[in-house]
């Protein structure tokens, strides 16, 4: 069994032949790990402290690999990947002593004499797998959180952004301890490898078809394993919603990285009421935001194009309103509505995670309801409404990773919130503390006095010892 990524081009980042092996660098981080040094709270801040200054002073080198990978403009690149990233560091910084504290709780009457408390201990050499679309924001954001945590961190960034991760490699030990954290480049062999070494944890970001094989890669291991995934996250639209603040807001952030993001608008439940408004909207607001620019969106790479020139080639019933054309040689997309498609069809079966949306008309909201449950659980859903009734019948009824309502994607933005999904769309949680609580371990202690040491509680018992003892436990 292999761990591979979906799609990417073929000069993909290969692994330096000439340095340390994997086992090599795990066993020096290992090392690093044992000497004690990462507990401190001084070391974890000193490694918040030097993500920061690495993204801000080597911003034009970061904005440049994102445009080489992903044709990601500079304001783009700045604001979905560097900026969260900072921000992501310094709410950890803020509050790493608070999150550091023991936490006292009290005894039974059984245990007493005594004092319990339970507090964070960093897990040890942990991994951070990266994925392709975000390869700066979702490298380094679990990073913050293991760092936070006092752990040592090996990163293994996507070989399908390898600007990115050339500058990770090149970067991450000049500004952090590198004695405490290892990039690890190259593609599903260093992967599979790194996996095998048995670490503390591994974190990673992707789809839920690799995920599962990182699963039983890290099985045999027993290597506890956090999986932010995605899906098919809907967006309902109820008759009652601002249609022109939603059709704005669901063009934006279908736009965003060409629709490649976990958390993007992957289709629309829209009521019949204001379906038409919305589509005509919808498509007015892509053209006005592309700046009447033609032609497609950037694609990653060939494969990613490919697969999504299928699903529009797929006889999947709708009619194509607006664009419709993809062309993998070029691997760039035209943004695409398809006016409801056959519910059984691939665009309304398989993650888009590209410039693709389909608009489904429904009848109401309880058919909105029932069509998401019909399916796997979604990473987030999404609902547009001027009625906080209908928001949180949507909230209660639809399980979901996040719920946003009357915009999508910002909860990501949220320090305090945790990000993470449910089902097949993901299992664990970070950001903020969240974060730090998934790269730590609660370990409890409990301190008993020498004295008292009363005799009760020891064999031999008699029918009175048995009585006194069903009162106290």
């Amino acid at each position: 069994m292999s761990v591979t990524e979906t799609g990417g081009p073929t000069g993909a980042v290969g692994a330096d032949a000439g340095g340390p092996s994997v086992a090599e660098q795990v066993a020096r981080l290992r090392a690093t790990f044992r000497g004690g040094r990462t507990r401190d709270r001084s070391w974890r801040l000193r490694q918040l402290g030097g993500l920061e200054r690495m993204l801000t002073e080597a911003e034009d080198e970061f904005v440049a690999a994102l445009a080489a990978d992903l044709g990601r403009p500079r304001v783009e690149a700045w604001m979905a990947d560097l900026a969260p990233t900072v921000a992501e560091s310094r709410h950890a910084r803020r509050h790493l002593r608070r999150w550091m504290g023991p936490h006292r709780v009290g005894l039974p009457l059984s245990v007493q004499p005594g004092s319990a408390r339970w507090v964070h201990e960093p897990l040890g050499v942990v991994l951070v797998i990266g994925p392709w679309n975000y390869p700066a924001y979702l490298t380094l954001a679990p990073l913050v959180a293991a760092f936070a945590a006092g752990n040592c961190a090996v990163v293994k960034p996507s070989e399908y952004a390898p600007a990115t991760a050339e500058v990770l490699a090149r970067l991450l030990p000049r500004y952090t301890d590198p004695d405490a954290v290892a990039v690890v480049t190259g593609g599903p062999g260093e992967t599979q490898e790194l996996l095998a070494q048995g670490l503390d944890h591994a974190f990673f970001t992707g789809s839920p078809e690799v995920g599962a094989k990182v699963m039983a890669a890290a099985a045999p291991h027993l290597t506890p394993v956090t999986l932010e995934l995605g899906g098919k996250s809907p967006v309902i639209v109820a008759a009652d919603a601002d249609v022109e603040v939603a059709a704005r807001r669901i063009a934006w952030t279908k736009l965003m990285n060409s629709g490649q993001t976990c958390v993007a608008p992957d289709y629309l439940l829209v009521d019949s009421a204001v379906r038409d408004e919305l589509v005509e909207r919808l498509v007015a607001e892509t053209a006005r935001m592309r700046g009447g620019a033609g032609g497609g969106v950037r694609i990653v790479d060939a494969r990613q194009a490919a697969r999504l020139a299928g699903l529009l080639a797929d006889d999947h019933g709708g009619t194509v309103v607006a664009g419709g054309t993809i062309d993998p040689e070029a691997r760039t997309g035209e943004p695409t509505v398809v006016l409801d498609p056959r519910p059984g069809s691939r665009l309304l079966t398989e993650e888009i995670f590209g410039p693709i949306l389909p608009v489904l008309t429904v009848d109401g909201v309880d058919a909105a309801i029932a069509h998401v449950n019909a399916g796997p659980k979604p990473l987030a859903a999404y609902v547009f409404t001027g009625s906080s009734r209908t928001a949180e019948r949507i909230t209660r009824e639809v399980p979901a990773g996040a719920t946003v309502v009357n915009h999508l994607m910002f909860h990501v933005l949220v320090p305090r919130l945790p990000f993470g999904g449910v089902g097949r769309s993901g299992s664990g949680a970070y950001h903020g503390r969240f974060g730090f609580e998934t790269f730590s371990h609660r370990r409890a202690v409990l301190r008993k006095p020498a004295r008292p040491d009363p005799g009760i509680v020891y064999p031999p018992y008699d029918g009175r010892t048995e009585r006194l003892l069903r009162r106290v436990f």
